[in-house]
């Protein structure tokens, strides 16, 4: 009983949330973006029975109670206060916190514990939204080659099972480099590669041929001083590591699936890039890009280094594709640069961040229309994407365009999501999948990112209401 009152109090907290106007969540949006022209709106958010239509109302009203929970400070505080102490240490209790998290949140963010699960969830989004998936093996850090071996096989058998259609509805496979190269030899490169382009004199012996990684405006101070060269043995693991993504990009090639590279905080970063220029260098493809780098842009220099990549691939004749986010890590980032004494490598501003986005968006827009760009605008932001699909139309980019995609976390900005759909746009769902205990790092990330995002979970909620 006491349950059922909690749940009644929370939905009718929902209600009352989402009976203001529609109008309110994008006043708040446009006070941190540019204006845009909305003469003509190409995203139609006003039919509201529409916009939803694919969804049953239960799920409305399930999903309109978990997005207000997520936005709802205290208790996001005290989710992931319980998700990181001791309780889960103790089996009883940890089988009931995660009973409690797959019913709720795991099963709103998420696609399913394992491939099984999540191709039913692909199936049911394509079926009824028609809306395609972006598959995303749950996984975080690995700490040796072992653990690097065992992902590799649930990334090659997550690559096979889009093949099991004959036209599958999976537009991308996400890789995490993290997973399949251990994380204190990213660290290494990563450092290797910072005094490489301090000292032009210093040479990497184990260095592949790539495209510039770094702009004027990077940061370096995560390497003060010159490391050591790498061990045989660092040698061995990293050729290890570059072996897996390779057995990676020919299943993906065998499979014509293309491969996004998730990005990660400023100390790895370098060698994300490196192993994922190298990779697109070898395997590039005449008829689109097999890789797509991720660019974070609450990064400072995140425009700078995406003309270069940019730049150096068509000098180079190499396809390659950007995504582009806004980024996951500013807390991290930002007590990095405190403790170091050094400027944050982040915009000062949210202004900073939307700018630099839509400044990257328009920029790869225009290659597009010049022929040689490929782009997925991941973005939650609704005048980020009204921008976007304003100016691909005004520019002459069709909405079908496979070199344009957009594409947004699943059970987040859905509104977004069916509004770019309905206006004829490519558009994708990140649906991460895997064991509940595994995924919870990517819960934590989700509830800690919906604070910065109440403006769009607002509106997904009025909308639903």
């Amino acid at each position: 009983m006491a349950t059922r009152n909690v749940l009644t109090s929370i939905f009718h907290r929902v209600k009352s949330t989402a009976a203001a106007p529609i109008t309110a969540a994008p006043q708040l949006i446009s006070q941190n973006t540019p204006s845009i022209n909305n003469d003509q709106p190409i995203i139609n958010l006003e039919n509201h029975k529409e916009l939803f239509s694919s969804v049953s109302t239960p799920k409305l009203i399930k999903s309109s109670i978990t997005l207000y929970m997520s936005s709802v400070e205290p208790m996001v505080d005290l989710g992931m206060w319980v998700m990181n102490s001791k309780m889960m240490e103790t089996p009883i209790l940890r089988d009931i916190i995660l009973e409690g998290v797959e019913h709720s949140f795991f099963k709103h963010f998420c696609a399913g514990k394992d491939l099984k699960e999540a191709g039913e969830t692909v199936g049911k989004l394509w079926d009824g939204a028609k809306i395609r998936a972006m598959l995303d093996y749950g996984l975080e850090h690995a700490d040796d080659n072992e653990s690097c071996d065992r992902n590799l096989e649930e990334f090659v058998r997550t690559i096979e099972s889009t093949t099991q259609q004959p036209s599958s509805p999976v537009s991308f496979v996400v890789v995490k480099i993290t997973a399949i190269c251990p994380l204190s030899l990213l660290k290494r490169v990563s450092d290797l590669l910072r005094w490489e382009y301090k000292d032009k004199s210093l040479h990497l012996p184990w260095k592949l041929k790539t495209f510039q990684i770094f702009a004027n405006s990077s940061p370096l101070y995560h390497t003060p001083t010159k490391p050591e060269p790498l061990t045989p043995q660092e040698e061995h693991d990293l050729e290890s590591a570059y072996q897996r993504l390779s057995t990676i990009c020919e299943k993906s090639l065998q499979a014509n699936i293309p491969l996004l590279i998730d990005a990660e905080d400023t100390s790895i970063q370098p060698a994300i890039d490196y192993f994922t220029y190298s990779a697109a260098i070898k395997y590039s493809k005449d008829d689109g890009p097999l890789l797509y780098n991720t660019i974070q842009a609450y990064l400072a220099d995140a425009k700078e280094r995406l003309v270069i990549a940019k730049k150096a691939a068509d000098e180079m004749g190499v396809s390659i594709g950007f995504k582009l986010v806004r980024g996951a890590y500013m807390s991290s980032e930002e007590k990095l640069a405190s403790s170091l004494g050094v400027k944050s490598p982040i915009h000062g501003s949210i202004e900073g961040t939307h700018a630099c986005y839509n400044q990257c968006a328009s920029f790869m827009l225009q290659e597009i229309a010049n022929g040689s760009g490929s782009v997925v605008l991941a973005t939650h932001n609704l005048e980020s994407g009204k921008m976007a699909a304003t100016k691909a139309s005004d520019i002459g980019i069709k909405k079908d365009n496979p070199n344009l995609q957009f594409a947004q976390l699943y059970g987040m900005a859905e509104a977004l999501s069916f509004g770019l759909r309905n206006a004829g746009f490519r558009v994708s769902k990140y649906l991460p999948f895997g064991r509940v205990d595994q995924i919870i790092p990517y819960l934590l990330r989700r509830a800690e990112e919906n604070r910065g995002l109440l403006s769009t979970s607002l509106l997904d909620r009025q909308l639903m209401r």
